[in-house]
């Protein structure tokens, strides 16, 4: 058994511009901030390459993660000598809300879709490994790192535990939103989570709304749909993302081949062979990778130092939308355009699927079950969400999915197969 958690002597504050102050009075939490692995994450933007769209988005998951951690602490506060609440799972809830995060790596999605990994199954590692974070969680007992990692898994028996911060409206969603919205400079993601907090209320399975708070909720679920397709689906923000993507499939095709790189890609070897050790993983940040896309704007493969150069000087690509009748009727051909023009497809022709469902009701048997949002009704019974609001019966359930093709447009106006370019400008132009 370790000693413990202690009340610090003197509450500390973080100053935050969504929140005002984030409020630590635990030394268990105070300590968690100062290890490694969670200043790891002031390296790490919250939403990889937005910055190149929004300039203001250089917020972090270090920014996130403790923006999680005070609206746990502040649905606790509320919870506290409710029916269904066990004060004993405070800790274990801030732990998690702290650290839901901490696997992420650099441009995370984009680096986990290239090499096939997964920053969940890094948080776990963190979390149960040979870490600081792992000391510092001993200290409630050999036990707890796991519960913190079978929280944010959510595979810990307490569902309430769970939802509050992995649900339809959980502290994860009610910061990202604020935040991001506030970093982007834009209006969609701003909602009324104070009212939100006042009349959430826990349950055996979940947290739930008052109904006196539905349309607070109702303004919730329409500011995370506007968000999705105006921020996080921004097709200039796909477009740095497809550049990232090549580049770290052309680095890793090259290396397959033994090709001779002026700037090895030491950081990235455990990666292509399969071998990443924690450690390894832990010394990869953004500022890491972008010293190496500095460095390969001076390599010998075209393609590599095209793409760099691109991703480095916002060079990026065009997109035009299509739907699936091209795909089936014009897609053949203009892949084999792009060969006879000497413009490889593989690197410069990318199709981009962008899909989201910002609502949904219990579906059971599905890969995966949502939990749907339930409102707790005057005479105590729970009602879902959609039944009672019009506005999100609307849209629940209605998935919408995003096509769009990319390619650099600028190597089109090239001198060199004319015709060839001429007819992939016709067959873009008529998408």
């Amino acid at each position: 058994m370790g000693k413990g958690n202690r009340t610090l002597k003197e509450e500390k504050v973080f100053k935050d511009p969504v929140h005002r102050y984030i409020h630590v009075r635990d030394e268990l939490i105070w300590e968690l901030v100062g290890t490694k692995e969670f200043q790891r994450l002031r390296r790490v933007r919250q939403l990889g390459t937005t910055y190149l769209t929004f300039h203001g988005a250089e917020h972090t998951r270090f920014n996130h993660s403790l923006g999680v951690y005070e609206i746990m602490r502040r649905i606790i506060e509320g919870f506290e000598g409710r029916p269904h609440w066990d004060e004993k799972e405070r800790l274990l809830c801030l732990c998690a809300a702290l650290l839901h995060d901490i696997g992420h790596g650099p441009f995370s999605h984009s680096f986990e879709k290239v090499f096939h990994t997964d920053h969940e199954t890094w948080t776990r590692k963190i979390i149960v490994g040979d870490t600081e974070v792992n000391q510092v969680l001993k200290r409630m007992g050999d036990h707890f790192p796991q519960q913190v990692a079978d929280v944010i898994e959510k595979t810990y028996p307490n569902k309430l535990v769970v939802s509050m911060i992995s649900s339809q409206i959980d502290a994860d969603r009610m910061d990202y939103l604020q935040r991001d919205a506030f970093y982007t400079g834009v209006s969609y993601g701003h909602f009324d989570m104070e009212r939100i907090l006042r009349v959430m209320r826990p349950t055996e399975d979940q947290a739930v709304v008052k109904y006196t708070g539905m349309h607070a909720v109702e303004d919730y679920i329409m500011s995370r749909y506007q968000m999705y397709w105006q921020v996080y689906f921004h097709p200039v923000t796909r477009s740095a993302e497809v550049i990232l993507s090549k580049i770290l499939r052309r680095v890793r095709v090259l290396y397959d081949k033994g090709y001779s790189f002026k700037q090895e890609p030491a950081h990235f070897k455990g990666f292509f062979n399969e071998s990443l050790t924690l450690e390894e993983y832990l010394r990869l940040d953004e500022s890491v990778v972008l010293f190496y896309f500095q460095a390969w704007q001076d390599e010998e493969d075209a393609i590599l130092k095209d793409l760099c150069q691109r991703f480095m000087n916002r060079r990026l690509f065009k997109y035009v939308e299509f739907d699936q009748n091209f795909v089936m009727n014009e897609w053949g051909e203009l892949q084999e355009l792009f060969r006879k023009a000497e413009i490889d497809p593989e690197y410069y022709l990318v199709i981009d699927f962008s899909s989201d469902l910002p609502y949904d009701f219990y579906r059971p048997g599905e890969e995966e079950e949502r939990m749907p949002i339930h409102l707790l009704m005057p005479n105590g019974k729970l009602r879902e969400l959609s039944r009672e609001s019009d506005v999100v019966e609307a849209i629940s359930g209605k998935k919408r999915t995003d096509h769009k093709l990319y390619f650099p447009v600028d190597l089109l106006e090239t001198k060199g197969h004319e015709k060839e370019k001429q007819r992939i400008k016709e067959i873009l132009l008529e998408t």
